[in-house]
């Protein structure tokens, strides 16, 4: 008979996007693995739309997991999927629910101790200290290239990508990302890809990394939000709140306005468009858009019960239409970024979890 195994935790936490799955994620699991019977995955940036930042969903990140780990361990590695919110009370209040949800549906009671493995990459990872309750394991970091580096070299070229990342990522990641490769979605990631690595190449003559800064416009009227469908890369065909970048000589408020009239033609005054607004908000979370840092100032504009104004869809926008607010979450995966969390931020589109 073979003696049990003891473990200082009864669970170990871990939390990322995965996108892919390589050795330093490898290297977290793990230690995971030696530290409690029972590891929950905790996948983050779930149910938005594919791009080539996150080209992969979270259920493709739990079978690379779950490929990379030992045939024997993988029974004991649970993953979860959620989403991004702008309120890190709220993520945290997600990430504790989920972790509980998925014990309780395994019929797991709840942990004596927990342990959260993880390292201190860059200030991204301050998450860490938003679970005091938890054991904070620090790991080493891996010395490999960042996983935006891994997916550049896959989709600059494929092939020669594959090879030259395999010493970075477990054999059975490789296997994942060339059947991958030859998808038929694979091409308009690899499109769009290019063309935000143009963006990069213009931007590296700069003295400083840039920071960009744009607006977007929530407009409820009735029951119904504007929305418009990208007409153009980055996320063309992707929905959308109206928005763009601030210019040199105005404000972001004037800016708001301006990307309103252009995109959509809205019907309304600019002065009752000032006397709606009911909200104003910076986003600034680090990696919320795939341009690169951009921080946008959010605006908010409740229109009330009166009809619809006529809009017609111009400049950036393929099309424009006046959306049922109800319809917003069977489409979550098919917006831009993070305008699903905007949206939800404004109309309270998901349920909001009581912190634990």
């Amino acid at each position: 008979m073979t003696a049990s195994i003891s473990r200082p935790h009864d669970l170990a936490v871990l939390i990322g996007r995965f996108q892919p799955f390589h050795n330093g994620h490898l290297s977290l699991l793990t230690q995971a693995l030696d530290l409690a019977p029972r590891i929950v995955v905790v996948i983050g940036s779930a149910f938005g739309a594919r791009s080539p930042k996150v080209p992969f969903d979270w259920q493709e990140c739990a079978r690379m997991m779950r490929d990379a780990a030992p045939e024997s361990e993988r029974a004991r590695i649970l993953c979860v999927p959620v989403r991004d919110h702008f309120d890190e009370a709220r993520w945290v209040a997600a990430v504790r629910g989920a972790v509980a949800q998925v014990l309780a549906e395994h019929h797991a009671a709840p942990p004596a101790s927990t342990v959260l493995v993880g390292h201190f990459r860059d200030p991204t990872r301050d998450y860490l200290r938003a679970f005091p309750d938890w054991t904070l394991h620090l790991a080493e970091e891996t010395p490999i290239r960042r996983a935006s580096a891994l997916r550049g070299a896959v989709f600059e070229h494929p092939e020669k990508g594959l090879a030259g990342i395999s010493g970075e990522v477990p054999a059975s990641t490789v296997r994942f990302l060339r059947e991958w490769s030859a998808r038929p979605s694979f091409e308009a990631l690899r499109q769009e890809a290019a063309i935000l690595r143009e963006y990069d190449i213009a931007w590296s003559v700069a003295p400083y990394p840039p920071i960009l800064v744009t607006v977007d416009c929530v407009v409820k009227c009735r029951d119904r939000v504007l929305l418009i469908q990208r007409g153009h890369s980055p996320g063309k065909g992707l929905l959308a709140v109206p928005g763009g970048f601030l210019e040199q000589r105005e404000s972001t408020f004037q800016a708001a306005l301006r990307e309103l009239d252009e995109e959509t033609h809205l019907a309304v005054p600019h002065a009752m468009l000032q006397a709606c607004l009911k909200g104003n908000d910076v986003f600034d979370r680090p990696d919320r858009s795939q341009r690169g840092r951009t921080i946008t100032h959010g605006f908010f504009f409740d229109l009330g019960d009166r009809e619809p104004p006529p809009i017609r869809a111009d400049d950036d926008a393929a099309a424009a239409s006046w959306t049922p607010i109800d319809q917003l979450c069977a489409s979550e995966d098919r917006f831009l970024d993070d305008h699903f969390q905007m949206l939800d931020h404004y109309l309270v589109l998901l349920p909001r979890q009581a912190a634990l």
